[in-house]
């Protein structure tokens, strides 16, 4: 084992993760790299977390009150003494070569800001068919952007401390696009990967409803910000998947067409139908080859409900967008500078 290699500090940013956070940390503990030191995170949790944590022999820095995952990741970032911070959500069960894998990636070429890995397609734990369509969903649209994009995928992810404080931490203010901002960040001095040669099992929501208000508000936080920007992040949300999502809006707002013209007035939707189905075409080649026939109908269906809360987010997005002035500058003030202490 080289006496050289940097020191890594795995942060585990967590709230109410004691569902997954004991294969969170068993797999952490069971990396291949060393040197290793472990924080995890506790974001003013209400469930079992802290005490599974602490069993496991794993240090818990506790917030004062629930703040979001980008609180939790600067606390843990402050009180690192790694060289490189290796994030990983307390839902996610890393490959035992991840860190090792993405400290190489780094090492490689100090342009490398960050190297984001890539979920399996099959959930951590599986309890519900939400739980497989959104890991077959993720899955497909990482692997679609391996390689240099603009979006960081914050599940896990390596990034040298220097270069996090230089960048600065994630915005506090944020709840659901604190990723889309830092990447936009990163990426003005740094390139960001994202590889399956980092990876893991990821653990999703169970409940369709749980899964589409986050996408409804992910949607409409993202609005502010790629107006000021004028461009989408590079990689994860291409012009294909937009056109699909608007095209699964349409094809429900052209329904009533049926009630004054009739039947043949329902080619109108079915068309839009198809379009949004073509959008994403390898995604759903995907499922089929790996699912059975009645669970890829299950798949297209949920993944059309997405669309239509994707497409409402960004709608309501818009609208507030217009009315509020708060929301518009949502991006603007400067996240607070980095500072680091002892762990």
């Amino acid at each position: 084992m080289r006496s050289d290699r940097p020191l890594v500090t795995v942060i585990i940013p967590n709230y109410n993760g004691a569902r997954f956070l004991p294969l969170t940390l068993k797999a952490v503990r069971e990396q291949t790299y060393a040197p290793l030191e472990i924080l995890m995170v506790d974001d003013h949790s209400t469930d079992d977390s802290v005490r599974i944590a602490r069993s496991a022999g794993v240090p818990v820095i506790r917030t004062g009150a629930n703040g979001g995952a980008a609180v939790a990741r600067n606390t843990g970032a402050r009180r690192a003494n790694g060289e490189i911070l290796f994030f990983v959500d307390s839902d996610v069960s890393l490959a035992p070569d991840a860190v090792a894998t993405a400290v190489a990636i780094l090492e490689s070429d100090p342009g490398i800001g960050a190297a984001c890995g890539i979920e399996d397609p099959d959930p951590l734990i599986r309890s519900s068919r939400v739980e497989d369509y959104r890991a077959l969903q993720h899955h497909y649209w990482s692997v679609a952007s391996e390689g240099e994009v603009s979006f960081l995928w914050s599940a896990m992810f390596a990034i040298r401390a220097a270069v996090f404080a230089e960048t600065g931490p994630f915005n506090p203010r944020l709840r659901y696009t604190e990723e889309v901002d830092y990447g936009h960040r990163l990426g003005r001095r740094y390139r960001i990967l994202i590889t399956s040669a980092v990876h893991g099992r990821m653990g999703h929501d169970r409940e369709l409803m749980t899964l589409l208000r986050k996408l409804f508000h992910r949607g409409r936080a993202r609005v502010p910000l790629y107006a000021a920007r004028r461009s989408l992040a590079r990689g994860y949300e291409t012009a294909a998947r937009g056109w699909g999502a608007v095209s699964a809006a349409l094809a429900v707002a052209t329904l009533p067409l049926v009630i004054p013209y009739g039947l043949a007035a329902a080619v109108v939707p079915a068309l839009l139908f198809g379009v949004s189905l073509a959008c994403d075409a390898g995604m759903y080649r995907f499922v089929l080859a790996r699912r059975c026939p009645l669970f890829f109908l299950f798949f297209v269906a949920v993944h059309f409900l997405v669309n239509l809360v994707i497409v409402g987010g960004l709608a309501a997005g818009a609208a507030q967008w217009l009315l509020s002035g708060r929301f518009r500058a949502l991006y603007e003030t400067p996240a607070p500078a980095a500072s680091r202490a002892g762990g």
